[in-house]
């Protein structure tokens, strides 16, 4: 009775041996996966086309002109300006208050090369150089020879410097050419006045026969004062 359990255990461990040994004998080997060669992959990324585009702006070849071919060139009416009935200035702007840089005389003959835009002034050649001036058309002293409107036109940027003339005595004086009366120095401001580039006669009119006092030769940016009346009297403007 005491053989029985050892006995018991013993048959136990047998049987749980003998059903190991059979299940491991029942394993069925499956044979070796072959390994694929380098010629059996497929790549599986994905095909990118790459499209390169030059960024750079597109340039159109200038035309240059073959030996054979001739540029075109536009060619101005040739103008001519004259001087009649008497002498006429040149001034260095369209606009009397500018300097007289030249005179034509009468019958005398430039080349007009352009005209002013804004008033009736051509510029032309100054006689004997390669300088430029202009001409009033405004007046009876000058006649254009051709078609002036086919000129190129010219908008003046520079403006004339003021040139001023004062009467510093206790008279009144007469201004030519003009025909100005200009006050005397009792009658500030007025006894200033502007006048454009020239010669000028100043006469007294509060003397009898009105005797002539001063040439005066006015230039741009120019202040000139009468001192000297016609008794003899010589003032100065404070």
């Amino acid at each position: 009775m005491l053989e029985t359990p050892r006995v018991s255990r013993l048959a136990a461990f047998g049987i749980l041996f003998s059903l190991f040994l059979h299940a491991c004998l029942q394993v069925r080997l499956d044979p070796p996966v072959s390994v694929p060669t380098p010629r059996d992959l497929q790549s599986h990324e994905p095909e990118i086309s790459l499209q390169i585009q030059d960024e750079r702006p597109s340039v159109t070849p200038a035309r240059v002109p073959s030996a054979g071919m001739t540029p075109t060139v536009t060619l101005l009416p040739e103008v001519t300006l004259t001087a009649v009935k008497g002498n006429i200035y040149i001034r260095r702007g369209p606009g009397m208050a500018f300097n007289p840089i030249d005179v034509m005389y009468e019958n005398s003959q430039v080349t007009v090369i352009a005209h002013d835009m804004l008033s009736e002034w051509a510029q032309v050649v100054l006689p004997n150089s390669k300088g430029t001036g202009w001409v009033s058309l405004k007046t009876r002293y000058t006649t254009v020879n051709g078609d002036l409107a086919g000129l190129p036109g010219f908008t003046p940027t520079e403006w004339p410097v003021p040139a001023y003339l004062r009467n510093c005595t206790h008279h009144r004086m007469f201004i030519l050419p003009g025909e100005i009366i200009l006050p005397s120095y009792f009658g500030y401001p007025e006894n200033e006045i502007w006048l454009y580039p020239g010669t000028y006669l100043v006469y007294d009119l509060d003397v009898p026969g009105e005797p002539e006092v001063q040439e005066v030769d006015i230039r741009e940016g120019m202040s000139i004062d009468v001192n000297l009346d016609g008794a003899g009297e010589r003032r100065i403007c404070p």
